[in-house]
C-alpha cells in the first residue's frame, strides 16, 4: 500500500524557502489549502514529458497550474488526487489551469508509461520523469518527502508527501493544498485564487 507522508512535511519545508515578494496580507482565503504569503520559486531544472520533449521551469510560465508528485504503482493516493483534479479543472467557471504530475518513479516511470496513466484522467495532464536526482532537488525544494519502501517478493512502493502546489502564470507557488483533496472545495478556492494568479506583484 503506498502511504502518503504528511502535509507537514511539505509545510514545515516551505518556511524557510527564499520569498520574491507580494505583501503578507494579500491573497484570498483559501478553505482547503494555504494562500502563501510570499510567492516561491521552483527554482531551475530539466525534466522530460510524457511525449519525450524536455520540460524546463520557463515551461511553467503562461497559464496557472497546480502540480502534485506521486508515482504510476501507487494503488490509492495518485489515483485519487488525479481524478480529483479532473473534476476539479471541468468544473464550472474553474479557470483554466494545468495539472502537471511529477514522478517520484523514474525507474519505472518511463515518458511512455506516464502518457497512458495520466491520460486515463485527462488527456491534457501533463506528465514528468526524468533524471533521479533532478526530481530529488524538485522535490526538496517545494518540501516534497519521499522514499523507497522495500515489499516482499522483492518488489517496492514509494511513500510521498500528498500535496498539490497552486503556481500562478509566472511559474511561482502560490498555495499549496494537501490530502485529502475535496473536488468542491478545491474548484471554489481556484475561482477565489483566479485573480491573483496572472497579476504580477
Amino acid at each position: 500500500m503506498c502511504a502518503a507522508v504528511g502535509g507537514a512535511w511539505a509545510a514545515r519545508d516551505l518556511g524557510p524557502l527564499p520569498a520574491d515578494g507580494r505583501a503578507a496580507s494579500a491573497g484570498p482565503q483559501l478553505t482547503s489549502g494555504t494562500w502563501l504569503p510570499q510567492w516561491r520559486s521552483v527554482g531551475d531544472f530539466t525534466l522530460t514529458d510524457q511525449h519525450g520533449a524536455a520540460f524546463t521551469e520557463a515551461n511553467l510560465e503562461g497559464e496557472p497550474a497546480i502540480v502534485t508528485f506521486g508515482f504510476t504503482h501507487c494503488p490509492d493516493v495518485c489515483p485519487v488526487t488525479l481524478a480529483t483534479l479532473a473534476r476539479v479543472t471541468r468544473a464550472a467557471g474553474v479557470p483554466p489551469v494545468r495539472v502537471i504530475f511529477v514522478t517520484v518513479d523514474p525507474q519505472r516511470d518511463t515518458a511512455s508509461v506516464l502518457g497512458r496513466y495520466v491520460s486515463a484522467f485527462d488527456p491534457a495532464f501533463i506528465a514528468l520523469t526524468g533524471p533521479p536526482q533532478t526530481i530529488r532537488a524538485l522535490a526538496r525544494r517545494l518540501g516534497v518527502a519521499y522514499e523507497r519502501v522495500a515489499l516482499p517478493g522483492g518488489d517496492y512502493t514509494i511513500d510521498h508527501t500528498a500535496v498539490a502546489f497552486l503556481l500562478d502564470k509566472y511559474g511561482h507557488v502560490d498555495a499549496i493544498f494537501t490530502a485529502p483533496f475535496d473536488a468542491g472545495r478545491l474548484a471554489s478556492d481556484l475561482r477565489r485564487a483566479a485573480p491573483f494568479l496572472t497579476v504580477h506583484d
